[in-house]
């Protein structure tokens, strides 16, 4: 069997791990050859291929972002694009399967191929912000939130010597995880997440019981967080290929807010694609890896259109469906538990 594998989306620490997994796993268990298609789905759409051995993958699984490269390309769109032009092509280079790395826009491009197209396609959930329903956590998750952590401790250090607000906006699109885990780790003094709207008041309130202990005020912000009253996540960046909001910014509306109100000058930093780069963490590599080769035994099990999952400590196979119907979103439970913690 000649197997496909395709990194799409945002890079992630891990990437490497899962291909590096598959490919010890096809070549050792099953005599399998592999090919990787360049740059995503927009290595498929452009037939742009190249061999992986598994002399390639040697010590990879300790390397950050991707060999094979990543994009956000739509793979319906274009002039090679669409399932009937991606099976000629796959039938063309006797590729008998295609396994997608991505998160929620990759998986949901690999489901419609499947469903649409009978492409033979199995997915491996990738994102840092663990925003995809039926695994309990992705890889790349624990590295970003080991990055955040250390920001704060580094953040925390400079409040003290100005007696600061600092205000840290970490990524998660519109799911609270890596804000919520890092804000904890970090002993951040507020938390804000997407599923958690607050008012300004709100937060000022927890700022200045900060400071009237004679501390410096550390919030922790989501980049998709919402003041009560605001519709919509902010975003000034436009849209991304899958026509989603690239979010971001909202710890810059934060900072002047609060320094306005309370008279404690306010600084905000956003922290963003360092989250996404560099080594991935030992968990990570572990998870990573496990993913990579029950991919294989996914393809060899002729489980199309289905992704691999980790439930409790075990490898699983569920339906592509239900990873990218819902949001794994921060539910009311874990957010009484950091509550108890702020102000």
């Amino acid at each position: 069997m000649k197997i496909g594998i395709l990194t799409s989306g945002g890079d992630c620490p891990g990437l490497n791990a899962v291909i590096r997994g598959a490919v010890l796993r096809g070549v050792i268990s099953h005599e399998t050859e592999f090919v990787g298609f360049r740059w995503g789905w927009k290595g498929v759409v452009e037939a742009d291929i190249m061999p992986i051995t598994r002399h390639d993958v040697r010590g990879l699984s300790k390397q950050g972002g991707t060999i094979l490269g990543s994009s956000r390309t739509n793979p319906f769109e274009g002039e090679g694009g669409g399932p009937e032009n991606i099976q000629r092509m796959l039938d063309e280079h006797g590729i008998d399967a295609i396994i997608a790395i991505g998160g929620e826009g990759t998986l949901t491009a690999a489901r419609r191929l499947h469903d649409e197209g009978g492409i033979n396609v199995v997915g491996v959930p990738k994102t840092i912000d663990n925003d995809l329903a039926a695994t309990d956590y992705s890889f790349g998750f624990d590295t970003a939130v080991e990055i955040a952590t250390e920001a704060i401790d580094r953040l925390r250090t400079t409040a003290d010597s100005h007696g600061r607000c600092m205000v840290l906006e970490v990524m998660g699109r519109h799911v609270g995880w890596i804000a919520l885990h890092s804000g904890m780790a970090g002993g951040a003094h507020a938390i804000l997440i997407p599923e958690q709207p607050q008012s300004i008041e709100q937060i000022c309130e927890w700022v200045e019981s900060v400071r009237d202990r004679g501390r410096s005020p550390l919030v922790v912000v989501a980049e998709g967080f919402t003041l009560e009253g605001m519709d919509e996540a902010h975003s000034h960046k436009g849209l991304d290929a899958f026509n989603r909001p690239r979010l971001g910014g909202i710890a810059d509306i934060l900072a002047p807010m609060i320094e306005e109100r309370t008279g404690i000058e306010s600084r905000a930093t956003v922290l963003g694609h360092i989250q996404r780069g560099g080594a991935p963490s030992a968990y990570d590599r572990v998870l990573a890896t496990r993913l990579g080769m029950a991919a294989i035994d996914a393809v060899y099990d002729n489980a199309w259109g289905s992704m691999v999952t980790l439930r409790g400590t075990d490898i699983k196979t569920v339906s592509i469906a239900e990873a990218v119907g819902t949001l794994n979103r921060v539910p009311q439970s874990r957010y009484d538990e950091a509550r108890i913690l702020f102000g």
